[in-house]
Parts: C-alpha cells; structure tokens; sequence
C-alpha cells in the first residue's frame, strides 16, 4: 500500500505509562513491510471483561503498528489484562473524548483508530482503511456496524449507517472512526469534551476533507441495549442528540446520560477473573 499523503509529522510527543511495554518485534515487521501504520487507541474504564476478545482481533490486522489502551482509572482488572494482552496503558482523566485525545497524543502510526472496548474488527479492515485512504480528498471515516446479539427492534443497522453519513455527515463512535494523523492534527487533535464527541470529530473533519464507509464491517456489543432497554436507549439517545443540536453543552448531557446505569451482573466479578486468566493463557502459548 504505498503512495498514500499518510506523512508522519516531525517529533514524538511525550505521553505517561502506566505500563512500560512497548511490541518492539512488531513495530519491525511492520516497518521492515512497507504497510501503511496504524495505531488502534481504545478508551477504557472497567472494561476487563470485553478487552482480551476485541485486543486479539485487533492484533489479527496486518497493518495495526500498535494498539494502545487508554484507562480512565479502572478499578478492576483492565490495566493487567490490557497489558497481558498486548497493549500499550496510556493513562487519562476519565471521559471517552479526553481518554481518545491522551490516545492519539501517544500513537505514533500513519492513521488512528479510535475504536470501543466491545467493538470488534475484522482482520481486513487495515487494508479497507488503505482503499478508503487511497482518494486524497478523504480525511477519515468509519465501517458499517453490526449488533451482536441485537434485538429484533435493533436491526436495520448498516441502513443507519449510510443515512448517519450520507444525510447528517457523521459517524457513530462504535463504527470504529479512523482519521488520517494530519488531519487530526490540522483540526487541533481529537476533541477532549465528555460527550458527543464524534459530533465534534466529524464535523471538524469536515471542514478539511470527506468523510467515507470503508468497505469493511464492525460488530459491536448490544449489552449496553439490553441492561438498559431498546426503546428506553433509543428514546434516551434520541433526546441527547436533540439537546446537543440545540446548544445544551456536553458537559451537562453527559450527566444525563450516565443517571440511569446499567443493572448490575452479579456474575461480572467472575467472568473478569475468567477472561484474565484465558489472556494469560493465551500469552504464555503464544
């Protein structure tokens, strides 16, 4: 994949560790390949249980330079399990945007990634971001989306994905956005605001370049649909993206949005356990 406008820009930022890893042989064997290099920054807090599947997949992609995790102060097994399972820590103040912008401060590929803890990608999708990245016009974009285990009021899915783009000139978070790192430098970084902020995202992206579907589909997790109900989620979204298009800052919204929690699995405490200790197998046999 060479001739794309992917230039990396002069100097490295410093960023803090929470773990000191650094994937040495895979960063050569990317290099030595001539790939385009991207860098996967995944927002993280408590997500122990969701992170071993979505980091193996991940590090399926041949063109992945590195995938750092970005915790936003997990008290449970997410730092441990993230860097068994690969991962660079980066640590962050808590809240999605400003953990992605601490990310991509960090991230020293071609092109970033920003992807959910419980969004999992194919090992094609590096190369789809490449065809995607092959017009010079485009600056970023994203996949289409699957449910996992959607309920039946949930379908419809990839439909919503065109009309998001194609009508309202954005892309949800869980479609896994992907910027070019010059442009997400040219628009002043990823925007740090609690909420809504593939709004932002998208709409600075805009303004330098097109935004596009890749070629290539995501599936992501409906558990946060179930916990808390479909209509009551799509009504609650519903309002959020009104209030936002209204001026209602996000640091408010975002107070709505986290005042009904998910119901509790009294099983999660073990199932964590479960999934660090198949990462730790799986490290040790690799």
């Amino acid at each position: 994949m060479r001739g794309f406008d992917l230039s990396l820009p002069s100097g490295i930022r410093p960023f803090q560790l929470a773990v000191p890893w650094y994937p040495v042989e895979r960063v050569s064997a990317v290099l030595k390949s001539g790939l385009m290099k991207i860098s996967v920054i995944l927002p993280a807090f408590n997500e122990a249980l969701e992170l071993p599947e979505t980091l193996r997949r991940v590090a399926a992609i041949p063109e992945v330079f590195e995938w750092i995790v970005v915790d936003g102060g997990s008290t449970d097994a997410t730092v441990s399990v993230a860097a068994t399972a690969g991962a660079r820590v980066v640590s962050s103040a808590k809240g999605r945007g400003q953990q992605l912008r601490t990310g991509a401060l960090a991230a020293q590929g071609d092109v970033f990634l920003f992807l959910h803890a419980d969004t999992w990608v194919t090992p094609g999708a590096g190369r789809a971001i490449g065809r995607a990245l092959a017009d010079p016009e485009v600056v970023g974009g994203g996949f289409w989306k699957d449910f996992r285990d959607p309920h039946w009021m949930m379908r419809g899915s990839r439909f919503r994905c065109w009309t998001r783009l194609h009508l309202f000139g954005r892309i949800a978070a869980d479609q896994a956005i992907f910027v070019r790192r010059n442009s997400l430098e040219q628009m002043g970084g990823f925007p740090a605001q609690p909420l809504m902020e593939e709004f932002e995202l998208c709409r600075r992206l805009r303004s330098i370049g097109r935004l596009v579907l890749a070629n290539e589909r995501v599936s992501t997790s409906s558990r946060r649909w179930r916990s808390r109900g479909v209509l009551r989620t799509y009504f609650r979204m519903g309002c959020i993206v009104a209030l936002y298009t209204l001026g209602t800052s996000p640091e408010r919204l975002v107070r709505l949005y986290d005042s009904e929690p998910p119901r509790s699995d009294p099983g999660t405490r073990s199932k964590i356990k479960g999934a660090k200790e198949r990462s730790e197998a799986s490290a040790v046999e690799s």
